[in-house]
């Protein structure tokens, strides 16, 4: 692993930036990182939008990169991610993943020269939930003195006021997941169950919701909550380890009552992920309650180890499933009846609303887009909300309905990744049968996942015949048929593929 320079022990290092074994310094790569990225996006974009992007440290395979301001980090995640994380794997091998984060502001302008080691932690904002479309924007409140307390020192997240179980809509596609988050934040005498509590579902659906109702609850009962998403888990541990405060982070951790994690699926690194176990362990044998969130099943965590994924999976795993047209129908009900009391006369008819429901299946954040653009119009344009100009408003929402597109190298990254070859090998003329299966099997989601021909899907293969993809498909086909193993695992890497 790289490790960022420290001047008080590298000060004889030679002027070439290696370190005294030889090794570039994690401060030396970062600073060909940027200069390739310098080179390849031009003056303009870099100046813009890289500029102020600092190397906090590597640990794991995982870069830690920070930003000023959340809309920097926003729209780098979301253009150039990519890109900076291809071109740090060009010069350093052993990252495998990259992490931005919003860093503290505080005294950052009495020290702009700061080493990548010395900068603050970052601390990444909570994401927004699907329940949210339920309720109007309330004005920012004043932590509780116990908020802030665990906050700062654990780098929690603040609960989000409007989060409650009050403005949850409840529907038969999250009653399950609900009537168990209930009974967890009201058990009675401090009791714990369903430990852990294990909410999954896609984005956008309100499990995060449920998971800050959890600790509104819990806290009005004076129990020590402190929410954490995954990011901030490892900021904080990252910052711990180079603060050598780790084992009082720890303690800290493990003596609240109730521990809330976040995109789980998001912790990434040997070291953290057994510290993260090790947490889940002291918390259930000392009686603390858990409550943990993802987008997927902890057997379908490919990437976390397999003994946490194993404690995970021993407490309550309740899926929140696809919005039904009813519950879609009375989010977007309560949500325009809320914004009536800022705007009078924002009217929207039972019809509208009825076929904005049935255009907008994906989750409650397109929900909450659509009601956004019928406010914008009614409001910018003093015209009713009719048919028409709910079908014009809602248009780029309900193209957002067509399935990703997947493209060719991703399905031979995930499958050599899945099968532990390098793409490499399954661009090459290898033919052994530890390549061969990976191959065909990457040949066959080629086939029905994208819209690209036999000949042109052989072209990507390393140069291959069509015919040659033809009996790769024919061959799986057969399989899949025969072997129900098999099956499963190709529908997981579809379904990991469309994600």
């Amino acid at each position: 692993m790289y490790r960022s320079e420290d001047h008080r022990t590298f000060a004889a290092a030679n002027e070439s930036g290696m370190e005294a074994s030889g090794e570039p310094t994690a401060a030396d790569v970062w600073a060909r990182v940027k200069r390739r990225l310098r080179a390849e996006l031009g003056e303009d974009i870099f100046a813009s939008w890289f500029g102020r992007l600092e190397l906090d440290s590597v640990l794991d395979g995982c870069a830690y990169l920070t930003v000023p301001t959340r809309f920097l980090k926003s729209w780098i995640e979301s253009h150039y991610a990519d890109r900076v994380l291809s071109v740090y794997r060009s010069e350093a091998k052993d990252v495998e993943r990259v992490v931005i984060g919003v860093r503290n502001t505080l005294g950052r302008e009495a020290s702009p020269q700061r080493r990548p080691n010395e900068t603050s932690r970052p601390s990444t904002p909570a994401p927004m939930t699907t329940a949210q479309a339920t309720e109007p924007k309330a004005p920012s409140l004043p932590l509780p003195q116990e908020e802030r307390t665990e906050n700062s020192d654990l780098g929690g997240a603040p609960l989000d006021p409007r989060l409650t179980f009050e403005s949850f809509i409840v529907g038969r596609s999250n009653a399950l997941a609900h009537a168990a988050a209930d009974r967890v934040a009201h058990a009675p005498n401090g009791q714990v169950i369903y430990n852990p509590l294990y909410l999954h579902a896609g984005v956008g659906l309100g499990k995060t919701h449920l998971l800050h109702a959890i600790g509104h609850e819990m806290r009005t009962q004076g129990r020590r909550v402190i929410y954490l998403t995954a990011d901030r888990f490892m900021y904080g541990f990252v910052a711990s380890l180079k603060a050598q405060t780790s084992l009082a982070f720890k303690e800290r951790l493990r003596g609240i009552d109730l521990l809330i994690i976040d995109d789980v699926q998001f912790i990434q690194g040997k070291q953290i992920q057994q510290e993260f176990g090790h947490t889940l362990n002291a918390l259930i044998d000392a009686g603390r309650q858990i409550v943990i969130a993802a987008d997927r099943p902890p057997a379908d965590l490919e990437n976390l180890d397999e003994r946490v994924r194993s404690r995970l999976a021993g407490g309550l795993v309740v899926e929140v499933t696809a919005l039904d047209e009813a519950l879609r129908t009375s989010i977007l009900s309560t949500r325009i009846e809320a914004l009536k009391t800022i705007h009078p006369t924002f009217e929207v008819g039972p019809s509208v609303i009825a076929y904005v429901a049935r255009s907008i299946t994906a989750n409650g954040r397109d929900l909450e887009g659509a009601v956004n653009r019928l406010l914008a119009h009614a409001t910018l344009t003093g015209s009713a909300i009719t048919l028409e100009t709910a079908e014009t408003a809602i248009r780029d929402l309900v193209r957002n309905r067509e399935p990703k597109r997947v493209k060719i190298e991703d399905i031979q990254k995930l499958v050599a990744s899945r099968y532990n070859v390098s793409r490499s090998d399954i661009l090459s003329e290898r033919r052994t049968a530890a390549v061969v299966r990976p191959r065909q099997i990457a040949m066959y989601l080629s086939k029905v996942l994208t819209l690209r021909s036999l000949p042109e899907i052989g072209r990507r293969f390393g140069g291959r015949d069509h015919t040659t993809v033809l009996h790769a498909v024919r061959k799986i086909e057969k399989a899949l048929g025969e072997d129900h193993a098999l099956s499963d695992e190709v529908e997981l890497l579809k379904r990991m593929l469309q994600e």
